[in-house]
């Protein structure tokens, strides 16, 4: 009895592993069949071992196979599985590296999967660096100008429109400065060129004398791109700055020397109410010598002041009025 318990059960397990290896099998085998025929050389064992670290094995079959094909056979399976699990886009990563080397570009597997998990479109840059890509300057949609103004040595305002062809640096595309930096130097170098200008005659009759003063400032230093050329798409005249700022400055003169005058005239009324309150108080002051006088003259009267001594060697005194008092002349 006991025997043959144990021979179903042997069966039951045998039945068992045949259905999980028909299973594997029929699960894994087209992806191994289509590696082996393409020659990237990953076994049946692997791609169980992919699904056990959740890892899409097929995408990692359709990478391997696109590297070999293209001759990049020094990129491991290792590699591939590291970046899925990392959270990059290994596809992307992978027609980027195809892209630049059918391109004759110098970039690597580690360079490329770091462009790639710093959030950067890698394939978009290997693109860009192979077909340059042309940008506005100033960007209309981030700036709402479509034309830079710069003005020249003798007051005439220019507005420029520059189109600058640029292409990935995709050594400095790690931690390089955006298109926008770019925009913004090459509208700081087209300023200073224009201001340089000791006419805006000379602006608009060599153009191309802006393009080669802005080129020769190294604009693209410390960003990811390459500036391939700069073009003056458009040049037009717009207003007399110069002549604007002096009309400005004199009506300004103007107000200032307006100011000063009512300051002048202000101080000029408020010393005459000083002298007019000044008069009116020196007329008081008359006033009360005066009311004092009658008062003086009767004292002079009692005191006998306003007569003549009769001793023959007397000396006529006289009454003097000072101030606010009466004295005797010579006392």
């Amino acid at each position: 009895m006991i025997p043959d318990l144990l021979k179903w059960l042997g069966m039951a397990v045998l039945a068992l592993l045949a259905l999980g290896s028909l299973f594997l099998v029929g699960k894994y085998f087209r992806l191994w069949l289509w590696a082996t025929v393409t020659g990237t050389k990953i076994s049946m064992a692997a791609l169980v071992m992919m699904s056990l670290r959740k890892v899409n094995p097929r995408t990692i079959v359709e990478a391997k196979v696109m590297t070999v094909q293209a001759g990049l056979d020094s990129i491991t399976t290792q590699a591939l599985e590291a970046h899925v699990l990392a959270g990059g886009n290994l596809l992307q990563v992978v027609l980027a590296l195809i892209v630049a080397h059918r391109a004759k570009i110098s970039l690597d597997w580690d360079t490329a999967a770091a462009i790639d998990l710093a959030g950067r479109n890698v394939l978009d840059a290997v693109q860009v660096s192979v077909n340059p890509k042309v940008i506005d300057c100033p960007d209309p949609d981030v700036a709402g100008a479509a034309m830079v103004s710069a003005v020249a040595k003798d007051g005439i305002q220019l507005k420029v429109r520059v189109r600058v062809t640029v292409r990935t640096n995709l050594l400095q595309l790690i931690g390089g400065a955006t298109e926008q930096t770019v925009i913004a130097r090459i509208g700081e170098g087209v300023v200073s060129a224009i201001g340089s200008c000791e006419t805006y005659a000379e602006a608009l009759a060599e153009p191309v004398r802006i393009s080669h003063q802005v080129m020769e400032r190294g604009l693209d230093s410390q960003t990811a791109f390459s500036i391939v050329s700069i073009d003056i798409a458009d040049i037009d005249v717009a207003e007399n700055v110069g002549a604007r700022l002096q009309t400005d400055q004199a009506e300004a003169d103007i107000r200032i020397a307006r100011a000063k005058a009512e300051e002048r005239l202000a101080a000029a009324i408020a010393f005459e109410q000083e002298m007019k309150a000044l008069t009116r108080e020196n007329q008081a002051r008359v006033v009360l010598a005066e009311a004092q006088v009658p008062a003086a003259i009767a004292h002079a009267y009692r005191a006998g002041q306003l007569g003549m001594d009769e001793s023959p060697d007397a000396e006529r005194k006289s009454v003097a009025f000072t101030g606010s008092r009466w004295t005797d002349n010579g006392h």
